[in-house]
């Protein structure tokens, strides 16, 4: 989606009428003032449309995809620009994952999203479709949390040199890892080699093991 839009010159008057509030689904921070900027943007949907792009979004964020010819569509009779599409993703991105992160009931979420100015009805539907999804949001929130890559796939091997001149001693074992690691899922895979000397493996080992122990007790 690139960078977040930020607040237009349009909506200055929502972004210093909510200065100084805090927000459960913000993290009891104030709201970014690219949302507040927007929530005028979402407005101009229809509750009924904005259920449906929030199903779109919604099943963005749990790993499906989005079908952007289907968000051009239900926007289409907003006449939205380009910009005013992105913008329209983009907060409604935030204001689910954030509330999910935050475990914010949908009812709070709907007092809070009117206070922003979204009209009681769009801020229904909106938290609707929230609520049917949260639980699975929470879920797929946390799998993906603290996580560079994800573990694809493991290969080994332990070869025994009978003489070399690059070790002091014969019959030493050499194990060959290769790692499958994806970037996020679904993603293809990529191989990550390398060779460690018995002793190397046995510290990596226990490393990993205190590791997996530690994440054991936080989760």
């Amino acid at each position: 989606m690139g960078n977040l839009p930020g607040p237009r010159s349009g909506h200055l008057g929502a972004v210093v009428k909510a200065e100084g509030l805090r927000f459960r689904f913000c993290g009891d921070l104030d709201c970014p003032d690219w949302v507040l900027a927007e929530i005028s943007t979402l407005a101009k949907i229809s509750s009924v449309k904005l259920r449906l792009l929030c199903g779109q979004v919604l099943k963005d964020l749990l790993g499906g995809g989005i079908d952007y010819e289907k968000i051009l569509k239900l926007t289409m009779d907003a006449r939205f620009e380009s910009g005013d599409v992105k913008a329209t993703v983009a907060v409604l991105s935030f204001i689910l994952s954030s509330a999910a992160k935050h475990s914010v009931d949908g009812e709070s979420l709907s007092s809070e999203l009117q206070q922003l100015g979204l009209p009681k009805e769009h801020a229904a539907s909106l938290c609707r479709c929230y609520e049917e999804k949260q639980s699975s949001l929470q879920a797929r929130l946390r799998a993906c949390s603290l996580r560079v890559n994800r573990l694809v796939g493991v290969g080994w091997r332990v070869d025994y040199t009978l003489s070399s001149s690059l070790l002091r001693t014969v019959e030493e074992p050499l194990v060959h890892l290769r790692l499958e690691v994806a970037a996020s899922p679904g993603a293809p895979a990529q191989p990550v080699a390398m060779s460690l000397s018995a002793d190397k493996f046995q510290v990596l080992l226990a490393d990993l093991k205190q590791a997996q122990t530690l994440m054991s007790n936080v989760g």
